[in-house]
């Protein structure tokens, strides 16, 4: 059936009982330097089909993390509203960091040997393997080749340090920390900070409230609980403003610490001046 001969039963059919027709193929599209990807998955936020990621004919080059974070930084909301487009774009640079920053580690005096076993491996065993220890196998239901993978897979180690979110990356926060405590020494202080966007006043104004004076002593919020509620899931990217905010006014007026410089002040903070601080966001 040709796209012509659709299109006339579509125009055929009763406005009220005509559907959607999308073409598909066996083969998946490419994530990969295809500008026509996210324009075609979302419409109605590229309604002329241009501006997508990864565009080889825009000059200079913009990367994928910095084009996401300037769409959701637009005054207009459009894609930051949208039920879908931050989650598919963060699955897809989570998924580019796992694919372009995993890599292996053996140890050099079992290189030559489990070189050509790793090579020899095929993916349908792999994934064969992962089901089975998804749902608790024992050893014994291992096939040969299984068997073989997973004996291997203990003599490797996958390096995830730069994958946000994985053990790697956790391992690797926690090693700095450490490092932090050989150089400067325990830390004095522990801190915990969680401003709460939901009573916040400032995360209104970040929303776009205009009725909130922050000049005044105690700001009044006018909408009650629910409502701020349902803002801060609404705009989770306002959400992550509020908090970035929070936590450098925080650090910079309260403490004494200047981003630019990373070092204390010169007349310092509530606590003198801060030698060093190393903090992480859950």
């Amino acid at each position: 059936m040709t796209a012509s001969s659709i299109n006339n039963i579509a125009q055929s059919l009763p406005v009220n009982n005509r559907d959607v027709i999308l073409r598909y193929e066996k083969d998946p599209i490419d994530e990969y330097n295809n500008p026509d990807l996210f324009p075609g998955m979302f419409p109605t936020l590229f309604p002329l089909g241009i501006g997508g990621f990864e565009d080889r004919r825009r000059r200079p080059a913009v990367s994928l993390e910095a084009h996401v974070e300037h769409l959701l930084d637009q005054s207009t909301h459009e894609f930051r509203y949208h039920q879908f487009f931050s989650f598919v774009a963060l699955n897809v640079i989570q998924r580019r960091k796992a694919h372009l920053h995993t890599t292996l580690w053996i140890s050099s005096n079992k290189f030559s040997a489990l070189a050509p076993m790793l090579l020899s491996v095929s993916s349908s065993v792999l994934s064969d393997l992962a089901d089975k220890l998804k749902n608790e196998k024992d050893e014994v239901e291992f096939s040969d080749e299984e068997l073989d993978a997973f004996q291997l897979l203990k003599q490797v180690n996958i390096i995830a340090a730069k994958i946000p979110g994985s053990q790697a990356s956790k391992t690797a926060t926690r090693n700095q920390i450490r490092s932090y405590y050989a150089y400067f020494g325990l830390p004095h202080l522990f801190l915990t900070l969680n401003p709460s966007a939901v009573h916040s006043p400032v995360f209104q104004v970040i929303y776009g409230e205009d009725k909130v004076d922050l000049a005044e002593h105690f700001p009044y919020v006018v909408h009650p609980r629910g409502e701020r509620a349902c803002r801060v899931a609404k705009d989770p990217v306002a959400a992550a403003d509020f908090f970035d905010f929070m936590y450098h006014t925080v650090f910079e007026h309260l403490f004494g610490w200047d981003f630019k410089a990373g070092k204390s002040t010169v007349d310092g903070g509530i606590f003198g001046h801060l030698r060093a601080f190393f903090g992480c966001a859950e």
